[in-house]
Formats: structure tokens, C-alpha cells, sequence
């Protein structure tokens, strides 16, 4: 299976490692602090038991960050799931749904951005600039 790699493993040698648990408590009481204020938007109540959770949560990252260590882990097990599926088929999606349509009417109109197009007649398949480029003493010292 080594020759049938991307640019990218997707299965992992050693496990993904996460942010700190300190860190994960901030990102989620913040996450439960919006969906606890959301509806103020609108002009409802506030969802007071996800303030609740996130005050809960707040407190275990300010005062003992290892509490929330199994709820990192299922949290990043669960982006690693959602990266192997969403991935492909956002890819997929845009493929299909954009780049395939975009050939098809291409080459349904007879157009060849790219010239690819066979040409018994032609000399060369060189094209020639007009006006011409930049002097070639120019591109000595490009980086």
C-alpha cells in the first residue's frame, strides 16, 4: 500500500494529536456561550442551559483542565471521522458539479482553452508573442 499514497496519509502512523484540554474548555464554553445567547437575536429567552454547560465547562478548564481530557479526545476522534468523510465529497461535489459541467459545455461549443487539439498542419506548436517578452538579460537574477 506504500505506492498508493497521496500527498496526505490518511491513515496516520501515530495518533492526531489535539489542542490542550485548557484549550478545548475555552473553545467549547465560548461555543455554548453563542448557543446560549443565540436567541436574543430574535428577541427570546436565552438558552440557559447552555450557559450552564458553559460555565460548567468554563470552570473545569480554569481549575482542572484533565476533566475535560476524555471529551477532547472523543472531539477530535469525531473531526477525524468528519475529515475523512467531508473531505472526498466536497471534492467530489466540486468536480462533478462544477469542473465536469464546465468541460462538457466546453467542449460542446468547440472551445480549447488549453489547445490541446491535435494539428496535422501545424509547424510548431509554439506561440508567438506579439509584442515580444521581456529582454532575456532581465531573468538573470530572479530570485
Amino acid at each position: 500500500m506504500r505506492g498508493m499514497e497521496t500527498h496526505e496519509r490518511l491513515t496516520p502512523d501515530e495518533p492526531a494529536a489535539g489542542g490542550s484540554d485548557r484549550g478545548f474548555g475555552f473553545v467549547m464554553a465560548g461555543a455554548f456561550t453563542v448557543a446560549g445567547l443565540f436567541p436574543l437575536l430574535d428577541g427570546g429567552a436565552p438558552r440557559w442551559w447552555a450557559l450552564a454547560v458553559a460555565g460548567a465547562v468554563l470552570a473545569a478548564a480554569l481549575v482542572k483542565a484533565e476533566l475535560l481530557a476524555p471529551f477532547n479526545k472523543v472531539w477530535i476522534k469525531i473531526g477525524l471521522v468528519m475529515h475523512r468523510i467531508v473531505g472526498p465529497v466536497v471534492l467530489a461535489l466540486l468536480f462533478y458539479g462544477v469542473v465536469t459541467p464546465t468541460g462538457l459545455i466546453m467542449r460542446a461549443l468547440g472551445k480549447d482553452p488549453l489547445r490541446l487539439r491535435f494539428d496535422r498542419n501545424a509547424e510548431s506548436y509554439w506561440i508567438r508573442r506579439d509584442p515580444p517578452g521581456p529582454d532575456p538579460e532581465s531573468m538573470k537574477n530572479q530570485f
